[in-house]
């Protein structure tokens, strides 16, 4: 059974808050207009943290998807930042009206997290999966099987947020963290890895399984 919950991220209240204040501040005032379109912006930051529950897919040795957007890569390439061989990339581009919660991918331990600061391209070009501010996870599974999560901030998101430390002990589908305002997240996985999606599939965190390892 799922306790319920408020389905808006905790990150939001702060956006939220101020929001409906200046709406109420401004609807006293008698400024029509402007309570309008306070009141949009508003429902805009309530429908962009929104946080609903997500019914992840049993399936043994299965990757889970950590992002809601759009699979703009779905390759196997050389990595030499993470794991210095083969492994697949998936990149999922969220825009401002996906929702931005991010999900593990597998069970397993926070090997690491690695925080590097950086600029703000769009995080749909090939400069943005580069260069662009970013926060990686590395999650250690069964038999010692490697991921890497990675955050990348975009044009407008400002703040990548991570609420996991080291050494925490991370289960499949449970929330781990967000990306403000339009962003992207890609994934390392090992080559051994049958994938399941391919390039310009629509995925849902915590639901769509990405691919599965090969026993």
């Amino acid at each position: 059974m799922i306790t319920p919950r408020i389905p808006i991220a905790k990150e939001g209240y702060p956006f939220l808050g101020s929001s409906v204040l200046i709406t109420l501040v401004l609807a006293i005032l008698g400024y029509k207009f402007f309570t309008l379109i306070a009141l949009l912006v508003s429902f805009f930051i309530l429908y962009f943290f929104r946080d609903p529950e997500r019914f992840m897919p049993r399936i043994q040795n299965a990757i889970v998807c950590p992002a809601d957007g759009k699979v703009i890569i779905a390759e196997k390439v050389f990595d030499d930042r993470f794991f210095h061989e083969y492994v697949h990339k998936i990149s999922i581009f969220m825009n401002i009206f996906n929702v931005h919660v991010n999900r593990i991918p597998q069970s397993g331990i926070v090997e690491k997290i690695i925080y590097t600061p950086g600029e703000f391209y769009s995080a749909d070009s090939s400069r943005g999966g580069l260069r662009n501010e970013n926060c990686a996870t590395i999650i250690t599974g069964e038999e010692g099987r490697k991921i890497a999560v990675v955050q990348i901030a975009g044009l407008i998101a400002r703040r990548i947020v991570c609420w996991l430390e080291p050494e925490d002990t991370v289960r499949q589908g449970d929330r781990f963290g967000l990306i403000r305002f339009g962003s992207r997240v890609d994934l390392y996985i090992p080559g051994s890895v049958q994938l399941s999606i391919k390039k310009g599939e629509t995925v849902r965190a915590g639901e769509t399984i990405l691919g599965t390892f090969i026993l």
